[in-house]
This record gives structure tokens, C-alpha cells and sequence, in this order.
């Protein structure tokens, strides 16, 4: 039996393994296999390159998702992960890693934002009689322009997004499977194109599976590796980005429905993640093989370029699910980063307020309140404007994946006699293999390995984000000693 011995503070208990696995493969997918499918492949040096990348990152990643599964059963809170370091390693490393986490997944709400009014005014706005979304252009910032319609309408979207999660996660759960379901119509979609147009051949180039990319149209990078092995290197640094959100699933156990099976839930996390996995290569062979790959990724979104000259009814019906698909990230992130804010306030790590749940729908109300504020600003910002928080994203998101994949270890030998209805598969080597994952990857991110490392832009938002937490733990740290 699982340990609910933590307070609940008025949680609702309403989400079922179906739920769990929707909140968490909605906030992996989103809308990245539409509209960064050719950088993918440009980065790889071709599909195949890029599938195998991905299929390594799964793998990478499903002994995390494992770590999660154990820790969560056994722990069943909102937050937890702010919980489980706090067990093992204190309240320092603690708020580091939930401050680390809610940079990780919280800029990912804007992030959507900005990704549909982006759509609605690159692709909405050039089809014929759709033209007036780009009638009239507010600024220019970064170099991109951002229209007054498309920003309204994002902020609609957004919107909805924040008011279902204000009414809590059974109503923002119930949106997420049906934006799943829409997501692979999507893929099904690609596949039958692909299997009725395309051809195999079309994912090499003269045969070979690895070829570079010198230039590309609309902006798209050149391939910065020049070997297939420096390609899958390349594309393998950024999935952890494209990964992240299965840790969305544990945020939200505490709303776990009453006589939920934790050994089952335990699967749920890595089950999401292969089934994204399995997503994500099913979409970049069926795009890779529609055309001649180089020729594919010639456009600046190639994903749906190709289809408006393959069936103008087919892309309309890609577009509409790309500009829906960034509501499930958003929506998951969203529940995900209020509860890790949620537990933060319970641990006296930041304001007590943000310990506070709306007795009626048991949301967190000051963490709903201040992630909406930052949603709300995202279709404001500019396409350009977050870019150089993807990898910071990944980075932070990773941190704190090995910071419980190390909790793990530790608290099977600080606590051995916890209840664990699900464990990890192998015992103490798996957790092992999770740690050195984790480790590898954020090696990768942070050394000078390849173009796709982190650069000094990211580091100064690394490194400020931390100056930030620390001065906010040093203010919350004050003001409970003074009502001491």
C-alpha cells in the first residue's frame, strides 16, 4: 500500500492510469514533430539519423521514468520531487532542484503560447482569405513580428488552458485525452501519406544514410557533424527538450483516483515514454519518406509545407491539429509546475500562500495564479524570444530527473522498509543505469561536444535563475524566522 501519510491539503482524487499516461505523453508530444521534424533531420545528417537519436533517448530516459514510477507509488504527493531530495539530501539540494525543475517546465507554458500564434499568423495567415490575421503587425522583437489577431487568439487559447486548471486536474485531464486522440490522428495521417506517396529510398541520399545539409531554406541550420555517428550525437542532445513531460505524471499523484493500482501506475511513466518514443520515429520515417528528404526540409516548415502540395485538405487538417497540439503541453506543464510549487510552499521553500488549494476544485491557487501570469505573457514575446530556453529547458529538466534518480538509490538504503508497490526493474543497478543516464546527458549538454551545447546565453540564464532561487530562499528563509 501506498504512504499517503503526507497531508493532502484538500486535493481532489479524480485522475485514473488513462489520465496519468494522457497528462504525461500530451506534454511530451505537443506540437514539436510538426514544426521542427526537418531540423531534426538536418541536425542528423537525414531520418535515419534522427530515428535512431530518438530511440536512443527513449531508452536513455525509461530507466528515469522507472526511478519516478518507485518513488512516486511509495509517495504518492504533489511535488514529490521537491519531497524525495529533501528525504535524502536536504533542504538546500531540494530547493534547488524544484527551483531547477519549475524554470524546466514552467517556460514551457508560454513556450506553447507562442508557438500557436505562430502558426496562426506563418501558416493561417497565408492561405487565401485568412490573410487579415497578419492585417496588422504590433512590433517587431528579436526580429520577429508579432500581429495583433493571432496574439488575441493565443491568449483565447491560453485562456481555456489556465481557467480548466483553475477548476482542477479531472477538467484539464479530460482535455488532454482528447488532445492525445488528436495528436495520432495526426501521425496516422503522416503514416498514410507516406505509405501512399512516398518511398523508403526517399530518407537516404545517394544511397547513404548519412549526408550533410550545407544550407538549407528559411532559416534551417546547416548539419554541423559530418559523420553519422557526430549526427545522431547532435540530434540525441536535444531530445531530452522533446522528453520532457513524463515527469508530469508524478507531479499530479497526489489527485491519483481512490483504489489506483501503484504497480501499475509505476509502468505508466516508462509506458509514456516508449509510446512517445514510438511517436516520434514513426513521424520523422513517414515525413523523411514522403519526399526526398533534402528536398523536404527545404521549407521552413517542411512538415506542412509538404503536405499543401500533396492535398490542400490533408494540410488544413494538419494545421489544425499542430495549432491544437500545443494545448497539451501547456496543459500539462501547467498542472505539473503549480504542484511542484504547491510542495515547495508546503516545505517552507517558498511563501506559505503557495501552500494554499481552492477548497472546491483543489487546485493551487497562488501557484495557478502566477503561472498564468506567465502564460498570459507568452504571444506577446515573439517567436525568436525563448529559443535560446531550450536548452536551458533540457538541462534543468535532467538535473533534476538525476537529482531523484540519486534520492532513489539513497533512500533504499536511508529507508528500506518503505512501502514500494512498484520498484524499479533490476533493483539497485537499474537505478544505476538512471543515474549514469542522467549524468551522461547532462555531460553532453553542458561541455563543448557539438554545436547543439549550451552557449553563454545559456549560461547566463543557468546561472541568473540560480542567483534568483537562492535570493528568493535567502527572503522566504527571513521572513519564517521572523514570525518564529
Amino acid at each position: 500500500m501506498a504512504d499517503t501519510t503526507a497531508d493532502q491539503g484538500g486535493m481532489k482524487k479524480t485522475l485514473s492510469l488513462w489520465n496519468f499516461f494522457t497528462i504525461g505523453f500530451g506534454a511530451i508530444i505537443g506540437t514539436g514533430w510538426v514544426l521542427q521534424v526537418g531540423d531534426w533531420m538536418v541536425v542528423g545528417g537525414g531520418p535515419v539519423p534522427a530515428m535512431i537519436a530518438f530511440l536512443i533517448g527513449a531508452i536513455f530516459l525509461v530507466p528515469i521514468g522507472a526511478v519516478f514510477g518507485e518513488l512516486t507509488a511509495a509517495i504518492p504527493i504533489s511535488g514529490g520531487i521537491v519531497e524525495y531530495v529533501d528525504r535524502t539530501f536536504g533542504r538546500v539540494p531540494s530547493y534547488i532542484t524544484g527551483w531547477f525543475l519549475a524554470l524546466g517546465n514552467g517556460i514551457l507554458c508560454p513556450w506553447e503560447a507562442i508557438a500557436i500564434s505562430t502558426l496562426l499568423s506563418d501558416m493561417f495567415g497565408t492561405i487565401p482569405g485568412l490573410e487579415w490575421l497578419r492585417a496588422f503587425e504590433l512590433y517587431e522583437i528579436l526580429g520577429a513580428k508579432v500581429y495583433l489577431f493571432p496574439t488575441i487568439i493565443s491568449l483565447g487559447f491560453a485562456a481555456y488552458v489556465i481557467f480548466l486548471n483553475f477548476r482542477g486536474a479531472s477538467s484539464a485531464a479530460k482535455l488532454q485525452a482528447f488532445l492525445t486522440k488528436a495528436l495520432l490522428c495526426g501521425m496516422l495521417l503522416a503514416m498514410g501519406i507516406s505509405i501512399f506517396t512516398g518511398s523508403p529510398a526517399n530518407a537516404l541520399s545517394d544511397g547513404q544514410v548519412f549526408s550533410q545539409v550545407t544550407g538549407a531554406g528559411g532559416g534551417v541550420a546547416a548539419t554541423g557533424a559530418d559523420n553519422i555517428f557526430g549526427g545522431i550525437l547532435s540530434v540525441l542532445l536535444l531530445t531530452p527538450f522533446f522528453y520532457a513531460g513524463f515527469d508530469t505524471i508524478p507531479q499530479q499523484a497526489e489527485e491519483a483516483a481512490e483504489g489506483l493500482n501503484w504497480n501499475k501506475f509505476g509502468k505508466i511513466i516508462s509506458l509514456a515514454l516508449l509510446a512517445s518514443g514510438g511517436f516520434y520515429m514513426v513521424c520523422i520515417y513517414s515525413f523523411g519518406t514522403i519526399l526526398p528528404w533534402h528536398t523536404f526540409v527545404e521549407s521552413p516548415v517542411p512538415a506542412l509545407a509538404c503536405l499543401k502540395d500533396i492535398n490542400f485538405i490533408f494540410y488544413i487538417i494538419m494545421l489544425c491539429i499542430a495549432t491544437l497540439g500545443p494545448m497539451g503541453p501547456m496543459n500539462s506543464f501547467y498542472g505539473a509546475t503549480s504542484r511542484i510549487m504547491l510542495a515547495m510552499g508546503r516545505k517552507g521553500q517558498l511563501p506559505e500562500k503557495f501552500a494554499e488549494v481552492d477548497p472546491k476544485s483543489g487546485a493551487p491557487k497562488l501557484a495557478c495564479i502566477v503561472l498564468a501570469a506567465i502564460t498570459l505573457v507568452g504571444p506577446f514575446m515573439g517567436k525568436n524570444m525563448l529559443i535560446p530556453l531550450t536548452k536551458v529547458s533540457a538541462l534543468a529538466f535532467i538535473f533534476s530527473c538525476t537529482m531523484v534518480a540519486l534520492a532513489c538509490l539513497k533512500m533504499r538504503f536511508t529507508e528500506p522498509d518503505l512501502p514500494r508497490p512498484y520498484k524499479v526493474p533490476g533493483g539497485k543497478f537499474g537505478i544505476g543505469l538512471a543515474i549514469a543516464a542522467g549524468l551522461i546527458i547532462i555531460a553532453l549538454i553542458v561541455l563543448p561536444i557539438t554545436a547543439e551545447s549550451l552557449d553563454l546565453t545559456g549560461w547566463i540564464i543557468v546561472l541568473g535563475w540560480l542567483a534568483l532561487g537562492m535570493v528568493l530562499m535567502f527572503i522566504t528563509n527571513a521572513r519564517a524566522k521572523a514570525k518564529a
